[in-house]
């Protein structure tokens, strides 16, 4: 696994040996980014469920100003800070440059502090259960709602047979979808791309 574009490119990212983390695809990054083009530059990002923090690190590879990662593994969290060094040197070396933060906790458990609550590019990268688990489902929403801006972009990557529409959404929004990618067999990776908008 490694950084696929940016100042950072060819940047070689550790991953936690076991199954505590579900690394997101070199294939799946690209496409993802693909499809958010020119507003990874400068943007504000937040990374939930970060584990080796593929996505984040490649926002800031292509031009983010700022990521804050969310992570409790403790064993991910090792492959993190090594992965955010080895990045942050890659970019500053070639010119650029970018703020990170770790906070090592759980995401669903954590309320932001109001200068930690505009972000442009929201990533999320949940374990399947929880998604197709309702308790927990109802709690990343509730994340997503808090998180959301008037220009918030969001990133899900989920099972293929996860329907992000047939959710509730915030009160008085709706989830606009922009992009489906990935798979369409049931438990294969897909990512969501959509806005949550006020109606």
């Amino acid at each position: 696994m490694r950084i696929t574009s940016g100042f950072a490119r060819g940047i070689l990212l550790d991953s936690p040996r076991g199954k505590s983390t579900r690394p997101a695809t070199d294939a799946a990054r690209q496409a993802i980014f693909s499809s958010l083009g020119g507003i990874v530059e400068g943007a504000s990002v937040i990374d939930l469920f970060a584990g080796t923090g593929s996505y984040g690190l490649e926002a800031a590879s292509r031009g983010a100003a700022s990521v804050l990662f969310f992570e409790n593994d403790r064993n991910a969290l090792g492959a993190l800070r090594a992965n955010l060094e080895r990045v942050k040197k890659a970019v500053n070396s070639a010119g650029g440059g970018f703020s990170a933060k770790i906070l090592p906790c759980d995401c669903l458990k954590i309320s932001l502090q109001p200068e930690e609550k505009n972000f442009d590019i929201v990533f999320a990268d949940p374990p399947y259960s929880m998604l197709l688990a309702p308790d927990t489902l109802s709690k990343i929403l509730g994340i997503f709602e808090r998180l959301n801006g008037s220009n918030t972009i969001f990133a899900l990557e989920a099972p293929a047979e996860f329907d992000l529409n047939a959710t509730t959404p915030p009160p008085d929004c709706e989830f606009e979808t922009i992009k489906r990618l990935g798979k369409s067999s049931a438990g294969k990776p897909s990512q969501i791309i959509f806005r949550i908008k006020k109606i």
